[in-house]
């Protein structure tokens, strides 16, 4: 039971990160229009503002699954039979 059980986990983690790289795309892919309208407004401090904010929610949104990931990694590897 816990080989499969264990086999499962570590199957959902490989599709996991493979989700994680395509979410890292994703992120590159959000903040290149938000560095652009910072540009083209000029560097105005509302803009650089806006912009702080969205890149700062579009790094939580790729950061918070990779630091999930590891965890999760650790404990699948800490309850694997030895």
């Amino acid at each position: 039971m816990n080989a499969t059980l264990h086999m499962i986990l570590g199957a959902l983690l490989k599709l996991g990160g493979i989700a994680i790289a395509f979410n890292e795309v994703r992120g590159l892919v959000l903040a290149a229009p938000v560095l652009y309208g910072m540009w083209t407004s000029g560097g105005t401090a509302m803009a650089i503002w806006l912009g702080f904010c969205a890149l700062g929610g579009i790094a939580l949104s790729v950061i918070v699954p990779l630091v999930a990931y590891k965890k999760l990694d650790k404990y699948v590897q800490s309850k694997a039979p030895a």
